[in-house]
């Protein structure tokens, strides 16, 4: 990988920021930028609805970027529904699946709230039981637990791949092994792992999949939902109208076979050709790659942290176990104002708070006022980490 010429593609990145926030929003490559300015300077048109130039040049491009990323994730592109966020494709699902009261949903305390809320609301609206299985403070599990948790009643488990608030790797595909000897559903928030290491979900083995596409090179407004081809029926699209019909009588309709299905009106189309784009730089590049150069960097940024004295660092500290999501906090100093400082000083941009994961900060972690996170991706430098642990170091 030859990183200063990565870099060139990021224009952004000539402000000379050192941006470590990449687990709220990855930055956006110049071939992103121009197949979304292409769309609205060369071929500006609905799609699926007219017969003429544009509209088909449109239609076309939209309809292989839903190809290029069902190749991405090693799946048949019918199961790949473009979404708004990785929250809308989670929502989906929740509101789409049908419930009775009784039924259990088995989520944990180390979600983002995208996938523990949803889950919540079934319990209010349809008495659905809502198991959490909690981790430990390193954002670890105890198959065990899951195992003890998951039975007949079982209907879907919900659990995050990769930890906003830790890093740590969940072992998703165990505990889907764990759910199909019941007959559950396995519900997988990829939010922040699709970004970082390469992804088959035929292997996986998991029924859904949901994901951002602004977390991996994409256009915000943009998201990947996953359902498995032989339980599309079960799910009933979140909304009604234009575009995800087969057709339509006075008194009936039908619902088209595709993706298309849960597309209704007119999608983010710029957006979408947007992250067909962002999967090919991915791919272009080798998520292999992403994931050793990722690791390498997670590696060193650690090694730095445990030389400052009065920082302590959450999560795991084995880089073979986690993605370079790196929580910390300096002794006596609040989270927000260390990251306000850290931009101050050097232009250094990393998260602070509770990270949309309160029920782990408060309750697992015990830090009721977050933690300073910076997290990594692979147009980060060596140097830049240096920078921030000097910069780290000046502070303290």
């Amino acid at each position: 990988m030859d990183i200063e010429k990565i870099r060139e593609d990021f224009k952004i990145l000539q402000k000379d920021v050192i941006y470590l926030d990449n687990a709220a929003t990855s930055l956006t490559p110049d071939p992103v930028v121009k197949a979304v300015e292409s769309y609205y300077f060369d071929y500006n048109a609905n799609i699926e609805r007219g017969v003429y130039t544009f509209s088909q040049e449109a239609s076309k491009a939209y309809e292989v970027a839903h190809s290029k990323v069902a190749q991405f994730f090693g799946v048949d592109e019918k199961e790949i529904i473009f979404t708004k966020n990785c929250t809308y494709g989670i929502n989906l699902v929740a509101s789409g699946l049908k419930w009775e009261k009784g039924d259990r949903v088995i989520t944990t305390l180390l979600e983002h709230h995208a996938n523990y809320l949803p889950w919540l609301r079934l319990a209010e609206k349809h008495g659905v039981e809502v198991i959490r299985i909690s981790p430990t403070k390193e954002g670890f599990f105890e198959l065990k637990d899951f195992e003890k948790a998951v039975n007949r009643k079982t209907k879907l488990v919900a659990v995050t791949h990769v930890s906003n608030c830790t890093g740590t790797i969940v072992p998703v595909k165990e505990i889907g092994e764990i759910v199909h000897r019941e007959n559950g559903l396995l519900l997988v928030d990829g939010a922040q792992s699709a970004p970082h290491f390469g992804i088959n979900l035929r292997e996986l083995g998991c029924d859904f999949f949901s994901c951002s596409g602004h977390k991996m090179l994409g256009p915000t407004g943009t998201g990947i939902l996953y359902i498995k081809k032989d339980l599309r029926e079960r799910v009933e699209p979140f909304e009604l109208g234009g575009g995800m019909i087969k057709d339509v009588d006075m008194d009936d309709f039908s619902l088209a076979e595709g993706w298309e299905r849960f597309e209704a009106g007119t999608p983010n189309i710029a957006g979408g050709i947007g992250l067909g784009a962002a999967v090919d730089y991915l791919s272009n590049i080798g998520m292999s790659k992403i994931e050793a150069y990722d690791r390498k960097l997670t590696t060193k940024m650690l090694d730095g942290l445990k030389s400052i004295k009065k920082v302590t660092i959450f999560g795991s500290q084995d880089p073979g176990e986690k993605t370079g999501v790196i929580p910390f906090k300096v002794s006596n100093m609040s989270p927000h104002k260390v990251a306000f400082t850290l931009d101050e000083l050097a232009n250094i941009a990393i998260r602070s708070g509770l990270h949309c994961c309160h029920p782990f900060l408060k309750y697992v972690l015990n830090e009721p006022f977050g933690t300073a996170r910076a997290s990594l991706y692979f147009y980060n430098t060596e140097e830049e980490v240096d920078t921030f642990i000097e910069t780290l170091k000046m502070i303290v």
